[in-house]
């Protein structure tokens, strides 16, 4: 993103300019989001049913990540941008409607087999919750099942758009699921109690379907049953390592949901909404730089252009470094201010905030891991190398539960929490490993970035907690003012200070702050 003097300068303008599509739409789509997590806090608070909402919803997003969300990045992007090239390019609709057709007809089925056995898979992955919340997870999920189809659909639509480089009604859509929640509990919670949940998600999953489907007229999708076309056979051998990563992620994902349904009714919900903290940088960040760079990334192989994959790879890298370890040290001193202003109001307590809180402090340390993991994966995908993130998936989740098994009895779900932590810097740091045995012209330039930016970080959190104290002792906790002042004072504080201390080091990724801020002014 920076490197544009280095030759073939037309790559890094385009991922910043992508990045910056897709951060946008993530800004509104985690604003939303947020939006969301205070609306279910203060209709549901952090009780059993919404840890039965919990599981519906993990099982749902399990089923779609198994089908579609695990082979958009690994096998669909890098082979519809292939095909996208000019001189394939009068293929390009033939295959992306023979992948359309086949995965849409075995959403269908899936979404069947989600209707028919509920009862068991709840049973298999919340059996620690009572009767009672365990029935109520089982009448979720076969509401919120049909979301899959939608799901699917929308996920083979955005591979299309992004092999493209058209990325800003996928960006939207994704912006605006949530408020298919926002709007349906308000409304119906009274008749439905927690089953506008689940209308909430049907309702998200219809508007993000529905805002990728005008960008597609004239492109010429069909219905097709080639399915023997190579490009098909292609994206199968791609994705049968992810899948069997994928396997083994639900697998990890099911026993910690399993182990936390067993800690308490409402270990769950705090899980749920610490998660959902967590991932706001990771979406705004890693998520939206990985996925813009991912279609350049292929080409770059597809034509063997080695420098400008490893420019493109390297400026990728250090920009997550630049823009993650600002957000995750400021989120780990801001936590409980942070929950308390989403969060505390309704039915969700200070003693909640204060456990939920905890719970975020335990995810964070794998943040920073797990924002770098992204990139480093789609740089192998890029290559057709869906193989070695999956083997190195499979080995992180064994870490994690060596980890959890330790810690659940002295920790309870925090020390899930952490397990997580670990799970995603084993996997990180195997893959950066990996990288540099291949590619290690990155790795000076991307270690001195990482340094910079955690000496910065760590100065600026000094200062932000120093800042939150002393707002905190002076306003109080009551009141919506006073709560946003104590987050919102000290995080601008921090993050302006974090900038010029990177500008002093004379960090050559503070071009990209500036470039995207002033593109965000610009739209």
């Amino acid at each position: 993103m920076t490197e544009v003097s280095t030759g073939q300068p037309e790559a890094q303008p385009s991922l910043a300019r992508n990045a910056t599509v897709l951060s946008l739409g993530g800004v509104v789509s985690r604003t939303l989001g947020l939006v969301r997590e205070i609306v279910i806090p203060h209709f549901y608070g952090a009780t059993g049913l919404v840890s039965a909402f919990a599981i519906a919803e993990f099982a749902v997003k399990t089923v779609y990540d198994l089908l579609v969300g695990g082979m958009l990045t690994a096998a669909l992007v890098p082979v519809l941008s292939d095909y996208f090239r000019p001189e394939k390019r009068r293929e390009f609709a033939e295959v992306a409607s023979v992948v359309l057709t086949a995965l849409s007809g075995l959403a269908a089925l899936l979404v069947l087999g989600l209707e028919l056995f509920a009862p068991a898979i709840v049973q298999l992955i919340g059996g620690g919750l009572n009767a009672e919340y365990q029935a109520a997870a089982v009448q979720l999920m076969r509401l919120v099942a049909p979301a899959v189809w939608m799901f699917a659909n929308a996920g083979v639509l955005a591979a299309i758009l992004y092999a493209r480089q058209r990325f800003v009604m996928v960006a939207l859509g994704d912006a605006l699921y949530n408020l298919g929640v926002i709007i349906a509990v308000p409304l119906l919670h009274q008749r439905l109690g927690i089953n506008a949940l689940a209308v909430g998600i049907l309702v998200g999953s219809v508007i993000q379907l529905g805002f990728r489907l005008p960008e597609l007229r004239g492109m010429g999708l069909h219905l097709s049953l080639q399915f023997r076309h190579p490009a098909l056979r292609r994206m199968l051998a791609l994705y049968l390592p992810i899948l069997a990563s994928v396997a083994v992620g639900m697998f990890q994902a099911g026993i910690d949901r399993r182990l936390a349904s067993g800690t308490g009714e409402s270990s769950l919900a705090y899980m749920r909404t610490a998660t959902t903290l967590y991932q706001f940088p990771h979406g705004l960040v890693s998520v939206a730089i990985s996925v813009a760079a991912l279609p350049t990334l292929s080409r770059w192989a597809a034509s063997e252009d080695w420098a400008a994959y490893r420019r493109t790879l390297g400026a990728g890298l250090r920009s997550v470094f630049v823009l993650i370890v600002p957000a995750t040290i400021g989120l780990w001193v801001l936590a409980e201010p942070v929950v308390r202003l989403i969060a505390q109001h309704g039915e969700f307590t200070a003693v909640d905030t204060h456990w939920t809180a905890l719970a975020l402090r335990f995810y964070l340390p794998g943040l920073i891991f797990a924002s770098v993991d992204w990139p480093l994966n789609f740089s192998y995908y890029a290559r057709n190398d869906s193989k070695t993130p999956a083997i190195v998936g499979v080995i992180s989740v064994g870490v994690y539960l060596v980890v959890a098994l330790s810690l659940l009895n002295t920790l309870s779900f925090l020390g899930l929490a952490f397990a997580d932590a670990c799970k995603q810097a084993a996997h990180a740091l195997i893959m950066a490993w990996l990288i540099y045995r291949w590619g290690g012209r990155l790795h000076q330039a991307v270690i001195r970035t990482a340094g910079q930016s955690l000496l910065a970080g760590a100065i600026m959190g000094v200062v932000v907690y120093a800042a939150a104290t002393v707002l905190l002792a002076q306003l109080g906790t009551e009141g919506l003012l006073p709560r946003l002042t104590v987050v919102i004072v000290p995080a601008l504080a921090g993050g302006v200070l974090y900038y010029l201390l990177l500008r002093l080091m004379h960090v050559p990724e503070t071009a990209l702050i500036e470039r995207l801020l002033a593109r965000v002014v610009h739209i």
